[in-house]
């Protein structure tokens, strides 16, 4: 089974422009996290694909490998397949850029279900991880999900799912983590089929997925990720480095 990473890296960012392209410690944000992914030694290979000639000039530069994308794209779902397009490979996990601080046991846990997936039941697998305090439940910005009791995702929402009608009933909620590994052909089928209601109407790429019927498997974990989305993130992520290395 041949594993690609790939890090799809846009250089406009609404809340902290050019973030990949700010100094964590010596090397740029993105250049970190394409380290990083390399360093963790659980791909067979690793791309940055970028719309920014400043970006793909920067890892190149550096001996890394990335590519160019051709088209404008919505999603990160889109521009990875239209980067791996033409790829052997099986499995794509999409590492996210602005996040230089990867969690290897997070990205082994989603590739062991590909590895365990013999009869290839497996579209997908994303993280999801606990949540209790219900201002992070009642919150747009966190994605929820609820599964099915084969950890299959059932629906993906802005909004409280489920509804806390009655209490203390055990209902446990889950915040989406948005790292995913996906087989080739769904992430290709998604290139190609269109954007519908559900999708449109909660702007969550991954309902594109479910209305089409593919199977995403969620995985537990702890993990909460260190993402780089303003200059307070930055500087916290300086220190952090800092005190890693």
């Amino acid at each position: 089974m041949k594993i690609t990473a790939v890090i799809p890296a846009r250089y406009a960012s609404t809340r902290f422009p050019a973030k990949l392209m700010q100094d964590l410690c010596g090397k740029t944000v993105i250049s970190r996290t394409y380290e990083a992914a390399v360093a963790s030694q659980l791909f067979d290979d690793v791309f940055v694909v970028t719309d920014s000639e400043l970006i793909f000039n920067e890892i190149v530069s550096q001996g890394g490998k990335a590519i160019r994308s051709i088209r404008d794209h919505e999603s990160g779902s889109d521009r990875i397949a239209e980067a791996v397009e033409h790829m052997d490979v099986d499995v794509v996990v999409n590492v996210q850029g602005d996040e230089p601080f990867i969690d290897t046991d997070s990205l082994q846990q989603l590739i062991a279900v590909f590895k365990n997936d013999s009869e290839h039941k497996v579209d997908l697998a994303s993280l999801m991880r606990e949540i209790q305090d219900e201002e992070a439940i009642s919150n747009p910005n966190n994605v929820k999900v609820v599964v099915n009791q084969s950890q299959f995702a059932l629906y993906f929402s802005r909004s409280v799912i489920p509804f806390p009608r009655e209490k203390n009933v055990g209902v446990r909620y889950f915040q989406h983590i948005g790292i995913y590994a996906f087989r080739k052909n769904a992430l290709m089928d998604f290139y190609n089929l269109p954007m519908k209601s559900l999708e449109a109407s909660e702007k969550l790429e991954q309902l594109r997925y479910l209305e089409f019927g593919k199977r995403i498997k969620m995985v537990e974990t702890n993990h909460i990720g260190i993402g780089i989305d303003t200059e307070a993130d930055l500087i916290r992520a300086r220190e952090l480095w800092k005190l890693n290395h």
